[in-house]
């Protein structure tokens, strides 16, 4: 009887927690299966993922363009100084693309941008350090100066532009990053001491006062107030920065042929060509004449300074122009689309790659030179005075073809003010294997780290895509590098040296 009593609670109980939820349901406090629910809803039959944003967002010339801006007003955190506990920063060598700057081409019949390239630190965008590193770059005669550099302008100086000339923005951006490597490599890990010496630190850039101007920004921010007397700026002749191994007709001939491809690829876009013809009619000039002028390069500019888009100079002149006058958010959007479909097809067809090892080669070789003889130093007494921070400030058309040639295609075009880091480390188990250096196996104890615009990119790389990160040893071996750049890397032109590379005959 007893038994029989409690069956029927139990069977009261269970119906009245099934109403109950039933009814919760029904008024949505409590959720059903959310896969099922989008399961029912639509004929597709695909299996729903569970983990949310794992797609690659769907390609936004407008967002892609923000990005390129890189507007110094927006908090960026980087991954540059972190490794795993215990282990020694020995080394930084950075490779930067100069900060904004004034267009190099112009739109014809248009008036150029109205932007302001002298300095002051009333006007935004500023840094705290802009005041400061206006007033050092007067003491700029103290410093060593290599070839035809001390004659270049220290700080952008017009009223109105010049031509490719650096803008406040540019000069802000830098300021800002080398503060930002400023704290990760100088405040938490003393990779150069008060005292540094002159031997410590290579700053090299070309010869464009857009580049030796960033640099100098980025050094300011890195080492505030830096002593002048001890340092040396070096002028690099090749925008490459491929020093006394220029010499390559085998890459001349890639770039030739990969031209050629972005030319027919440029031409066959029907709607870019569309919008060529459009843009030319606004202005009253041939289309010929307008895509000989590059005009992205301005429109960029107009962009990232929020300025309107430029209006044929022939208009009129009343405050509001004419409707279809000017150039439009449409127009720059076709041409961005396009650029970035380019550099899908420039990944496929394979000939950029193959420019870009041999262009990237001369600098890689001579980073590899520069870490091997740090990491060997390091095993001594005596130790080494070996650069342990370059600088190399540089072009889009420098860094591009390093990215290639490293396998970090999908990094996407240089941004104003891109930063590239190779870091140098050593494990703490160097200490626990001194006669193992004797043998030669100091190597064991050395690694890398390779950071993109703040983003550690090491295990992307070509030669680091296979190591297992998640082993006993979590970063990349320095051998890894080393190897690539004296061997690995020219597997894809079919040699095993650069001077045989470079002496090939391309079909």
């Amino acid at each position: 009887m007893l038994a029989r009593s409690r069956f029927i609670v139990v069977l009261v109980v269970g119906a009245l927690l099934a109403v109950l939820s039933f009814s919760l349901q029904y008024l949505h406090l409590i959720p059903t299966n959310p896969v099922a629910e989008q399961r029912s809803l639509g004929k597709s039959r695909k299996r729903v993922n569970p983990v949310l944003h794992t797609d690659p967002p769907a390609p936004d010339p407008i967002r892609d363009s923000h990005q390129y801006c890189n507007y110094p007003n927006i908090s960026e955190h980087g991954w540059e100084g972190h490794s795993p506990a215990d282990y020694r920063l020995l080394s930084v060598q950075v490779m930067i693309r100069h900060g904004d700057r004034f267009p190099l081409y112009s739109i014809p019949k248009t008036r150029k941008p109205a932007i302001d390239c002298t300095l002051s630190e009333k006007r935004e965008p500023s840094h705290p350090l802009l005041a400061a590193f206006i007033s050092h770059m007067a003491l700029g005669g103290r410093g060593h100066w290599d070839a035809s550099l001390g004659s270049l302008a220290r700080l952008p100086s017009h009223s109105t532009c010049e031509m490719g000339e650096l803008t406040q923005t540019g000069v802000v951006q830098h300021l800002k990053n080398g503060d930002h490597l400023r704290q990760a490599y100088i405040k938490r890990h003393n990779l150069l001491a008060a005292d540094w010496s002159p031997r410590q630190l290579w700053v090299e850039t070309t010869g464009k006062s857009r580049t030796l101007q960033s640099g100098l920004a980025f050094l300011f921010g890195f080492l505030p107030h830096f002593d002048w007397s001890r340092l040396t700026v070096r002028q690099q002749w090749s925008t490459l920065f491929c020093g006394s191994s220029c010499d390559c007709p085998t890459r001349n001939r890639y770039l030739d042929q990969e031209q050629r491809r972005q030319y027919h690829q440029r031409t066959a876009d029907t709607e870019l060509e569309r919008t060529y013809v459009t843009m030319a009619k606004t202005l009253g000039v041939a289309t010929k004449t307008l895509r000989a002028a590059n005009p992205v390069d301005a429109l960029l500019c107009h962009f990232c300074h929020g300025l309107p888009f430029p209006c044929s100079s022939t208009q009129s002149t009343s405050n509001a122009p004419d409707e279809g006058a000017c150039l439009t958010l449409q127009h720059f959007a076709v041409i961005r689309r396009q650029q970035k479909d380019d550099e899908l097809e420039r990944r496929k067809a394979g000939l950029y790659r193959r420019y870009a090892v041999l262009a990237a080669h001369p600098y890689l070789n001579r980073t590899a030179a520069r870490l091997e003889k740090i990491a060997r130093g390091s095993q001594t007494r005596k130790g080494t005075e070996e650069a342990a921070f370059a600088l190399a400030s540089a072009h889009d058309v420098t860094m591009a073809p390093l990215l290639s040639a490293l396998g970090l295609e999908g990094a996407g075009f240089p941004r104003f003010a891109a930063r590239l880091v190779f870091e140098l480390w050593n494990s703490p188990e160097a200490k626990e294997r001194k006669n193992d250096r004797k043998r030669g196996k100091w190597l064991d104890d050395m690694f890398i780290r390779v950071l993109y615009n703040g983003e550690d990119l090491t295990f992307d790389t070509a030669f680091c895509r296979d190591h297992n990160r998640h082993s006993a040893q979590p970063l990349c071996p320095l051998g890894n590098f080393l190897s690539f750049v004296r061997k690995d890397m020219f597997n894809i032109v079919n040699a095993t040296s650069y001077q045989q590379a470079c002496r090939q005959i391309v079909l």
